[in-house]
């Protein structure tokens, strides 16, 4: 095939197009001239396994810490306020500043926004890892929050402006492996680096909990050394400025309603709790009056209520929610119940997971030749599959408890991972399936926020619940209820599923 060169957007070197290339003749003059349907940098292998690389770090570091409460609060006498604030901190402040990470992505470049966002990452790694007290714990986490809503939205939105056609399926794909594989491999990492206590000689008996958070400096380097040698720079071509009320109403609207909900049971349910809820309802209406305001006017807003008119986009973030916030409360509360309930250690806790990660990488796997010949059903199914999986566990806790062992769950995780490496995957690629390009950070913002405000939203609801309940019921009467409404969830997700969009993008 014939190969045609052009000037990229980096404007030092030239980069060619072979498959989306192909010549017209200017109306003008007749002269052949080149038109590019997709004049982005294509995304090699090497850029993808980076930008993959900076996808998994941040749902690796939501989920790597609830293993190691315990020992943070027996290093630090933190509490469990403060024990609730080191994860909910994370998530409110990554929560909230994802979608402007999008747009500051589209406007500066997302490459040169990934490189910040995941030096950032590193610093903020290295403060939480040499914490000397809770609250500089906490205060390390929210920063880290911050640099990864920095790094994360240039992750979907470099695939989407840098791959078409079957090579953006597959990338969507993976980067939908790679975030469920993550949130699961994150417990598993944190229960094998407390216990194994790499930096034992330099920390003492503080550092198990403080290896969850040094190793990802090492990971940082690499990643930064291979994203500066392999990512393609990508920016909007009509860059929106900053909307700056949207901004701050969305984080008016996310702290309003996940702060009281993380840290009300511990704090005794004081009286800002209760206000703050009160007041969320009217920040989300001012949000979304604001927004499409903006919209009308022909201004760019936060979260163009004109994005959410696209059919896959909405009805996938419809599904997105109820199965990140039953994934997220699961997560937590199986940490906690696993070791307080059953008295398991760190490892044992983590590795319990790990039939639920190999179950989820297998179906991830053989999602995309699923989704080619039955479509959204296969969301559909994989509800159906994690039913059945969540209902075992649930029989197998009920029976067996307080005798559990890693034998015993690993038959309710498997099948529980297997279908939920059926549906997120593909809800990924259906809810950016028909954002255009130049939109990539906003869609791409907008889905990562869904999903970490939801996930954050499951440990707040769930969480609570289970804590709330262990007191007085028992860790097995708590964790059982628990697993009823993720299973309410899971229903609410299948349900939802049939009215996704039969094709898939």
């Amino acid at each position: 095939m014939k190969r045609l060169w052009y000037q990229s957007e980096r404007g030092s070197s030239l980069d060619a197009v072979s498959d989306s290339s192909v010549l017209t003749n200017a109306p003008a003059t007749g002269t052949p001239v080149a038109r590019f349907d997709h004049p982005a940098p294509a995304l090699g292998g090497l850029g993808l396994f980076t930008v993959l690389l900076g996808g998994a770090l941040p749902l690796i570091d939501f989920f790597i810490v609830n293993v190691a409460l315990p020992t943070i609060d027996h290093d630090l006498a933190a509490g469990p306020a403060l024990l609730e604030l080191v994860v909910a901190g994370y998530g409110l402040s990554y929560a909230v500043l994802l979608v402007l990470g999008g747009r500051l992505g589209d406007m500066a470049g997302r490459r040169r926004l990934f490189l910040v966002g995941m030096a950032a990452f590193g610093l903020t790694s290295l403060a939480c890892g040499l914490a000397p007290d809770a609250w500089t714990l906490v205060g390390a986490r929210v920063a880290q929050g911050a640099a990864a809503a920095l790094m994360l939205p240039q992750v979907l939105a470099t695939i989407q402006a840098s791959t078409a056609g079957h090579r953006r399926a597959r990338a969507m794909s993976l980067y939908g492996a790679t975030a469920g594989l993550s949130m699961v491999a994150g417990q598993i990492l944190g229960g094998v680096l407390v216990s194994a206590a790499p930096l034992s000689s330099v920390f003492g008996e503080s550092a198990g909990w403080r290896s969850v958070f040094l190793v990802n400096v090492p990971v940082v380097l690499v990643g930064l050394f291979l994203a500066a040698r392999s990512m393609p720079e990508t920016r909007s071509e009509r860059p929106a400025p900053v909307d700056v009320p949207g901004t701050l109403l969305l984080a008016v609207s996310l702290v309003t309603l996940l702060a009281p909900l993380t840290e009300g049971r511990a704090a005794g349910w004081p009286l800002w709790t209760w206000v703050s809820l009160g007041l969320f309802p009217f920040a989300a209406a001012a949000f979304y009056r604001v927004e499409r305001r903006a919209d009308a006017q022909g201004r760019t807003p936060l979260v163009p209520p004109s994005l959410l008119r696209l059919d896959s986009l909405r009805r996938g973030l419809m599904l997105v929610v109820p199965f990140s916030i039953g994934f997220g409360g699961f997560m937590f509360v199986i940490a906690v119940a696993l070791q307080q309930g059953l008295e398991m250690g760190p490892a044992a806790a983590g590795l319990s997971l790990a039939p639920m990660a190999t179950a989820f990488f297998a179906a991830s796997l053989a999602g995309p030749r699923l989704v080619r010949r039955f479509g959204s059903r296969v969301v559909t199914a994989g509800g159906l599959i994690q039913g059945v999986g969540v209902t075992v566990l649930a029989l197998t806790v009920w029976r067996g408890w307080p005798d559990l062992g890693l034998l015993g769950l690993l038959p309710g995780v498997a099948i529980a991972g297997l279908g939920q490496g059926l549906q997120l995957p593909v809800l990924i690629r259906i809810v950016l399936s028909d954002v255009p390009s130049e939109r990539a950070g906003v869609g791409g913002g907008v889905m990562t926020t869904t999903q970490q405000a939801a996930l954050a939203l499951g440990v707040a609801t769930l969480g609570t619940l289970f804590l709330a309940l262990a007191p007085g019921q028992g860790m097995r009467d708590a964790l059982l209820v628990t697993l009823l409404v993720q299973l309410g969830t899971v229903v609410l997700t299948t349900l939802l599923s049939l009215r996704l969009p039969r094709t898939v993008g």
